[in-house]
């Protein structure tokens, strides 16, 4: 909270107590950004993100160097934050592409991964060079080894509401996809809004079709962008809909290297202001928080794209 004792908690009945947010900042933020950022400053920026209450760090990504290679330095990192998780019960969830990333990460001991997958053939192809299928078939021996192992599995499915290729994507066709990637194992599903056209009817609709097919909203996640300034919005809905799991980005950081119209995620600061004032518990202490994203910012050497950051840090 801020010492002006703004934003006053004003409670709405129906939503969850607590909601644990995502934090893609370090990965899905950072894999975006033009120049290479250096593994120093990201473990900084993890330790920083973990000292301001984030309990869930999404760290890095077992990709190819050649495919985001502001990433390549994964193995370099990922020993560098071992303290982290002596900050308080703090995961670090990693992506992985197929088996040869999940080697990579069981070698450094990760306990959480992450698999990410496409509703949309053009996305699947342009991302996986694969088919939608295809992928799924390279995820099952990834997310039965991993689960064979003890470790926890995530699954992204990008391009759930709009692809910039194909246009709107039908909720069918999402569905079909979300219950396959749980079918496989995964532990939980993030939703991905990767060009950020969703809209609050429609983000009801695709929820309410997972319940239907048997997808538990408490193992679903929601991932927006702020494309078209609805993130918030959209992330509102889906809490009404009884969703606890929220990604979101430190400072706004982030877009996608492989659909160049999708903008920032859904700021971190700015879900956290939304819910300090509905009084939902996140664990995330807004000042330190947004010190971070400030700090962030001056190594990137441009000012937050955070509505949140700015208005509490004072910078236009």
């Amino acid at each position: 909270m801020t010492d002006t004792g703004l934003p006053m908690t004003v409670p709405e009945r129906g939503l969850p107590a607590r909601v644990r947010i995502h934090e893609v900042g370090a990965r899905d933020g950072l894999q975006n950004e033009k120049t290479v950022v250096p593994t120093g400053v990201k473990a900084e920026f993890i330790r920083r993100l973990a000292r301001a209450g984030l309990s869930t760090i999404e760290a890095t990504s077992f990709v190819h160097p050649k495919w985001v290679p502001q990433l390549a330095d994964a193995e370099q990192l990922f020993p560098l934050i071992g303290d982290v998780a002596d900050v308080g019960d703090v995961a670090l969830p990693v992506l992985v592409p197929n088996e040869r990333g999940l080697d990579r990460a069981l070698a450094l001991g990760a306990r959480r991964i992450a698999v990410f997958g496409s509703a949309t053939e053009t996305f699947a192809a342009r991302n996986l060079n694969r088919t939608v299928d295809e992928s799924l078939t390279m995820f099952e021996p990834v997310v039965s080894r991993a689960k064979a192992a003890g470790v926890h599995v995530r699954g992204y499915l990008s391009m759930c509401f709009g692809d910039p290729w194909e246009g709107a994507v039908p909720v069918p066709q999402v569905v079909r996809v979300a219950k396959a990637l749980m079918d496989l194992g995964c532990d939980e599903l993030s939703l991905g809004d990767t060009i950020g056209v969703a809209t609050p009817g429609h983000v009801t609709a695709l929820l309410t079709a997972l319940d239907e097919a048997g997808v538990s909203t408490g193992a679903t996640g929601v991932h927006f962008h702020d494309t078209y300034g609805q993130a918030l919005s959209n992330t509102l809905t889906a809490l009404r809909h009884g969703v606890t799991t929220v990604d979101a980005s430190a400072g706004g950081l982030g877009g996608c290297p492989y659909a160049k119209s999708a903008t920032g995620n859904l700021a971190t600061e700015d879900l956290v202001w939304m819910l300090d004032g509905l009084g939902v518990r996140t664990g995330v202490d807004l000042g330190a928080l947004t010190a971070t994203s400030v700090w962030m910012a001056e190594q990137l050497g441009r000012p937050s794209p955070s509505r949140t950051v700015r208005a509490l840090s004072h910078k236009e």
